[in-house]
């Protein structure tokens, strides 16, 4: 039976000392397979295609029949794992709290236990500015219980 624990060590499994890491699997009802990656460096479209492959010869069709993505996380996409975070540091972030408050500005540190976020505030010349801290000195620490999404602000100037 084709189950997201079996997809994740299947992808796992392959995945293993390369850069790259999973970042989701699922599985639908109706067996479609959805895997999701991202890496240090990026990922290729030939990074998605020889895991599909991968992911093909791991599995027989004569047993199950089966759809299967393979896709690396999409731009704007929510930062899901602890990694992804640690490789978006020095990159503007919209952080969107459990209080439903919004954070925005430049992600400089993350911990175990959360995110340092260096705020930005609007100039009268339309400007970003940064606004200078209270908190810790260097930023505004966010705890990952407090953040229910994180997303990379992407710019196209």
């Amino acid at each position: 039976m084709i189950n997201e624990k079996a997809i994740s060590g299947i992808v796992n499994g392959y995945l293993e000392g390369s850069g790259r890491f999973l970042v989701n699997a699922r599985v639908t009802p109706q067996k479609k397979i959805m895997v999701f990656i991202d890496g240090d460096e990026g990922v290729t479209i030939d990074d998605c295609t020889d895991l599909s492959r991968h992911i093909e010869c791991q599995l027989n069709r004569d047993d199950e029949d089966f759809e299967l993505m393979v896709s690396s996380v999409g731009v704007g996409q929510p930062l899901q794992l602890h990694r992804q975070f640690v490789n978006n540091i020095g990159r503007r972030m919209e952080i969107a709290g459990n209080d439903q408050r919004t954070h925005k500005g430049k992600m400089t540190e993350v911990t175990e236990e959360g995110i340092v976020l260096e705020k930005e505030i609007p100039d009268k010349g339309k400007k970003k500015k940064k606004e200078p801290d209270t908190n810790t000195g260097s930023g505004t620490f966010i705890p990952f219980s407090e953040i229910k999404e994180a997303r990379v602000r992407v710019s196209f100037k």
